[in-house]
Parts: structure tokens; sequence; C-alpha cells
């Protein structure tokens, strides 16, 4: 059977706070009122233009000038007269802030943009020709923007997910521009793996890109997400505010197979075949999505109401506590326990989409599970959307890399 349950609200992503020498934070925090420019002295003291003086050296910083700064502007820091030795941009609950030094390492320039109605923090530091350190903390604000969004990311920070989980961000408002949103997305892997982004309507109907390899991960693979979308516009005046850098683990390759012809599941770990299970999947008119779906989420106990899903009538049910419930779909497939059809497991397919089995063998599979884990099915009828879920497995790899704003 078959139930629609409300996805677990995510926190909205706010911006972090960064921790290297030439990679420091930024991001957002919706202000009411413009923030304008203003500076702070350090080592050699503050001439009120954003530079510090020594006899040697002298660091500017723009954007300056008093004025709040623009949503999208870069950082620029400039020593003349002596080396820089790092530069930190932070702002509150912002990851990164990344930039780069030129050959001469007089001019750091931020590959990350300002974010709007945000106030930065800019710390330079640079040796002069005699030896001499000067500190230089200049602080920088920007002006309100039409509009902001952010990305919903999956899977969590440090999470261990399965091999058919994909890096995904769902936005909360539409991306007109979405080129300019993808350029600020990357993926890095070790070891390195082959894979695209490419953009989905998610089943909310909210604009979705995901990123996935050719093939399922390898078991092991350590996987780094960057959203660097401060200042970004996504068309319109509507900029993006979050910095962030996302790591996680791809665990053991779980995967499950059911074959609604034999009405088995076959649940393997690392090609081993753990268990073959008898199960009951949807009935005629009812039948179970065909394709691989992906584990999204685990309920010991969970009530079902066909009403969610559009079921009335001599089909309608409500069920309220229904046994270990594995989440495949936010359309309500189901894998879990379904001790009302006890006779039908391993004979008839009996139920209203989902995939039942005994209580005993549902908590098994329950346990062995994880986020990310795909299952497959086959002999089914009607393949999984890729929005519905993850079921971007469904869609080969020339049309998946087409689907990017980039190709």
């Amino acid at each position: 059977m078959q139930v629609r349950r409300a996805r677990r609200p995510r926190g909205a992503d706010l911006p972090g706070v960064g921790r290297s020498a030439r990679r420091a934070a930024a991001a957002v925090g919706l202000a009411a009122l413009l923030l304008t420019a203003c500076d702070g002295g350090g080592g050699g003291g503050s001439d009120g233009k954003h530079a510090t003086r020594s006899p040697d050296s002298v660091i500017t910083v723009k954007p300056g000038g008093g004025a709040a700064a623009s949503p999208g502007d870069k950082v620029t820091v400039h020593s003349s007269g002596g080396r820089l030795l790092d530069i930190r941009v932070s702002a509150p609950d912002a990851d990164e802030f990344g930039g780069s030094l030129s050959a001469d390492g007089h001019t750091w320039t931020s590959s990350a943009l300002l974010a709007p109605a945000t106030k930065y923090t800019v710390v330079a530091r640079a040796k002069g020709a005699d030896g001499r350190t000067v500190t230089r903390r200049t602080t920088i604000g920007t002006a309100r923007a039409r509009g902001t969004f952010v990305g919903e990311y999956s899977p969590e920070k440090g999470a261990t997910v399965g091999v058919g989980m994909p890096v995904s961000v769902v936005f909360d408002k539409p991306v007109r521009d979405k080129a300019a949103v993808e350029r600020r997305l990357s993926v890095t892997t070790s070891p390195h793996v082959e894979g695209a982004w490419s953009w989905v309507k998610d089943h909310s109907g909210r604009d979705r890109v995901d990123y996935r390899p050719r093939k399922f991960w390898t078991s092991g693979t350590e996987v780094t997400l960057r959203m660097a979308l401060s200042g970004v516009d996504a068309g319109g005046g509507v900029y993006g505010t979050q910095q962030r850098v996302v790591r996680f683990h791809v665990g053991h390759a779980v995967v499950g197979t059911v074959d609604t012809n034999r009405k088995t599941m076959t649940v393997k770990e690392d090609g081993k075949v753990l268990r073959t299970l008898p199960v009951s999947s949807g009935k005629p008119g009812f039948e179970t999505w065909n394709g691989t779906m992906v584990v999204l989420e685990k309920v010991p106990s969970i009530r079902m109401n066909s009403r969610t899903v559009g079921i009335f009538g001599p089909e309608a049910y409500n069920l309220g506590s229904v046994k270990w419930a594995v989440r495949l779909t936010p359309s309500g497939t189901f894998v879990h326990a379904a001790p009302w059809n006890a006779g039908k497991f391993g004979r008839v397919n009996g139920s209203h989409g989902c995939v039942g089995m005994s209580t005993s063998d549902a908590r098994w599979f329950f346990g062995h599970v994880h986020l990310g884990d795909p299952v497959t099915v086959v002999h089914s009828k009607d393949t999984v959307a890729e929005g519905n879920g993850y079921g971007d497995w469904n869609v080969d790899w020339a049309t998946w890399r087409a689907g990017s704003a980039l190709s």
C-alpha cells in the first residue's frame, strides 16, 4: 500500500564560519537595513581609506569607500611594497570563502562573491621588504537584494550513505539562470569518479539539480560538495546566500532487487547475496514503480492512510501502525512489514504499490539498509520519475549529461 508522508523539514542552510588561512567564510544573513563599509586598522594603523601603511607596505581592500557594496562583487586585497602572507574573509555562519594570490604575491582576489545584506570581516597580513609584518582588519557591508535563494542539499555533512545516493540540491526559489547557479557548484571525489550534474523537477515541484556518477559509487569513496552560491544571481535579481562545503562517505554496497514475477527481493552486500526474501508487490492497477529507487528514510512505525495518495472507496485503507517502513519515494513507496498479507508473500502481488513482507523479514531488511542504498524493481510497469525521490539512475548516461545547463 502507498501513503504520502511529508518529507522531514531540513533547516534553512545558512553559511558557516571559515577556518583556513587563505580561505575563509562567506554567507548570508538577511538584514533589514543596508550595511555600510567601515574600517579598522591593525599593525601600522589606518588612514580611513581601507589602507594600512608601514614604511614599506600599504594594504588596500576593495570594495571600499564607505558605501554598501553590491551583491555579486569580489573582494580584492592589494599590498604595495610588501608580499601578502594570508587573507581571511569571514561572515557569520559561513564556510570557506576562497580566493587566489597573484604570482608576485601582491594581489589576492576572491573566487567567492559577496552575498546581499551581509557584514564581512577581512583580515590581511603582509610582510614588507624591511621584514616587518603589517595586519589590516576591514569590514565590508553589502546592500540588500530584490530577493534571495538557498539550496537544500543532500546528503548531510559527515553522512555515510549507500552507493546509490546522488548529490542533490533543491532550491527554495525558481532558478531562471541555471547555468549561473550550476557554475558555482562542484563535486570532487577520492578516488576520482566520472560524474555529471543534471537538472530535474523535484516531486515537490521545485527546481533541483543532482550530481551522480555514471555508475553507482564505489564503496569507500570520499565525496566533497562545494556550494559557492553567495552573490550568484539566479535571475531577476534573486541572489544566493550560501557558502557550503559538504563532505560525506560512501559505505558498503547494499543493493536490493525486487522481481515482481518471482515475488522475491534479493539483498546483496558488496556483491555477496545475504538473503532472498519472499515479498508481495503492487497488484494490477496499483503496480509498484519499475526501475531503481533509493532509500530516503527509515521509520520503525508509521500510519498509512490511502487518502494521502488519492485512494478512496473500496480500496481505501487507514493503518495506524505499519512496522519497519523503509521509504523509497516521496510519493509513498515503501518496503515494510505487511502481516495482513501473510499468505501472499512469494505467491501473489497484492499490495497498493509498496513491497510487503513478513514482520521478521521486514525487521531484518530495516536493519541492513541505510540512506542511499538502491532498490531496483524489475518486471513491473511505469518507471519511477527521476524527481520522485532519486530516480536518477533510470536515465541513460548521455541523456543525463545533456540535462546539465552547461552541456
